[in-house]
């Protein structure tokens, strides 16, 4: 069975999507569409932006978003998932991937994820890490005990968690983890996600989410609250708002795959980070990225 696999926010790039762009009349019908949707170039941030640009959450959220999705598009038939995932912003590609949301429906409800978080990251001094290394019950108890709120934010692979919290919390969990940790990685993202601190939103995606219309996937999707499939609209909705503020639970997304059947994954969006992850699961089956 082949899984498809979609990457979240932080695997952006300057220049992302050029190529595309300009060797597919369909990619760029579809550019050209998510400017109008948008009300802005957001073709002119992706080709022509600074790293610093595509960082902030309003322009990085849609642009990943229209990297994968419209690489779906130039497969045409031979895009047949017998199951997805994606990694926080990604579900909602996956969602729309397999005909849970449309185009246009899924870049609105991205728009607005986009904005509110933007809201949280300007009003709040905060950000994640990557710690390489370590068990995920060593970082959580380092951070249970440091002065202020971090919590892990994304629970990549067996030695890999992402942190998320203010900053000053973030450094002192940081410092305590690196003596015994492979890597620390300060992420470029512009604030703290899946934590506490998108609490303020949540009210605000809910309604975004409720207004939306969705319908039943062609697909399984295996959503980051616990990493099971999906099918039900209603539960489908429940999960990417409770998403906001709970951690990312992709390891055992990719377990429950591969116990459900998945023998080949295919990571579809800039870069090749969720390539990655894939390999150190299951160092066994197959690994493909389209990028």
């Amino acid at each position: 069975m082949h899984a498809y696999l979609f990457p979240g926010q932080g695997t952006q790039f300057p220049g992302m999507g050029k190529e595309l762009y300009a060797k597919s009349d369909l990619a760029r019908d579809y550019f050209e569409k998510a400017n109008d949707i948008l009300g802005f170039s957001i073709t002119d941030v992706m080709f022509k932006g600074s790293a610093e640009d595509l960082k902030q959450t309003q322009f990085s959220q849609p642009a990943i978003f229209l990297h994968s999705y419209i690489l779906t598009k130039t497969l045409g038939n031979a895009f047949k998932p017998d199951m997805v995932a994606g990694h926080s912003l990604g579900e909602i590609t996956a969602l729309a991937a397999v005909g849970s949301l449309d185009f246009e429906s899924a870049l609105k409800l991205i728009s607005k994820r986009a904005a509110l978080m933007q809201k949280v990251c300007d009003d709040e001094n905060t950000g994640m890490a990557v710690v390489v290394g370590l068990y995920d019950v060593i970082v959580k108890d380092i951070c249970n005990h440091v002065d202020g709120i971090v919590v892990p934010a994304n629970y990549n692979a067996l030695k890999q968690v992402v942190i998320s919290g203010e900053k000053k919390a973030l450094k002192e969990a940081c410092d305590k983890l690196r003596p015994a940790a492979l890597a620390i990685i300060d992420l470029p993202v512009s604030g703290a996600f899946h934590s506490p601190f998108m609490e303020p939103i949540v009210e605000g995606f809910s309604l975004a989410v409720n207004e939306t219309g969705f319908k039943t996937p062609n697909c399984p999707i295996y959503q980051n609250i616990a990493g099971r499939p999906c099918g039900e609209i209603e539960k489908i909705k429940k999960n990417l708002i409770d998403q906001l503020t709970h951690p990312v639970m992709w390891r055992h997304t990719m377990l429950h795959m591969e116990e459900d059947g998945a023998t080949e994954f295919t990571e579809i969006g800039p870069g090749n980070f969720l390539r990655g992850l894939v390999r150190q699961i299951h160092k066994n089956l197959k690994i493909n990225g389209i990028s």
